[in-house]
């Protein structure tokens, strides 16, 4: 299939790999390079594919904030569960929000005991139920980075345009870029570069990030998904690195375009 094969062609693989192991050897150092996939989906892939372990262990993966899930604060969990312990409230989100820990129990654990807490494929689908039971009080619980609020917002306003009353959102949204910039600031964390997301900056294109190789001297590479799209971006990393650059390039260009 085009633009899925020949991205996971194990001879294209094989070859990116080989370089990679070239370009590290140029480099010379004395301690292992550590590269941060910002994106969830790439962490998946790399796990899916086993690509850690074909890499040199010169190169440490170091895996970012990429999934809102993982990153979501106890607290918030918290607030969801006592809006969905209030009488009269329909509390909604996505399912792997349901399972999320907070600090007495998770969403799952008070839908168990008697909340009325619904899982949803999208906001469109908290809003169907708010139309079927006006008496009740739907609240959507909205997260996720850039990807997921358009169609949050989009709920938003149909909405108010049909004049529904009884739908209401609990938002726990995030961005992309003051996420990265705290992951730049934190001390303890001495990173030499990284693995844009996909999804997102097909949303925000690649300006935002200016700001990591100008200010901070770390380069990014927006990457793609499949195993020789993950490989093919560090192997840009690491000539980066090499003829030490730091800029943003965009590796997945069939996707991404420069504005977003």
């Amino acid at each position: 299939m085009k633009y899925v094969d020949e991205f996971r062609d194990p001879d294209k693989a094989q070859r990116l790999l080989q370089g990679i192991r070239q370009q590290v050897a140029q480099l010379d150092r004395d301690k292992p390079l550590q590269l941060m996939e910002v994106c969830g989906g790439h962490t998946h892939s790399i796990f899916r594919y086993g690509l850690e372990n074909l890499l040199p262990e010169a190169i440490e993966l170091v895996h970012g904030p990429g999934c809102p899930v993982c990153v979501l604060p106890r607290g918030r969990v918290d607030d969801c569960v006592a809006l969905a312990e209030t009488p009269g409230v329909i509390l909604t989100t996505f399912g792997d929000a349901m399972r999320v820990p907070g600090s007495q129990k998770s969403l799952l654990q008070a839908k168990a005991e008697g909340a009325d807490v619904r899982m949803v494929y999208s906001p469109l689908d908290a809003l169907k139920l708010a139309r079927q039971h006006p008496a009740r009080e739907v609240v959507f619980f909205g997260l996720g980075f850039e990807t997921t609020m358009p169609s949050t917002a989009l709920t938003v306003l149909q909405a108010a345009a049909e004049g529904i009353d009884n739908f209401s959102l609990f938002c726990q949204h995030i961005t992309i870029i003051p996420t990265m910039k705290a992951i730049l600031d934190a001390p303890d964390l001495q990173l030499d570069g990284f693995i844009g997301p996909g999804h997102v900056s097909m949303v925000i294109g690649q300006q935002p990030y200016r700001f990591i190789a100008e200010h901070y001297r770390k380069p990014l590479v927006i990457a793609g998904f499949e195993p020789v799209d993950i490989l093919h971006s560090i192997w840009l990393l690491l000539q980066q690195l090499i003829q030490q650059r730091c800029e943003i390039e965009n590796q997945y260009r069939r996707i991404v375009p420069e504005h977003g």
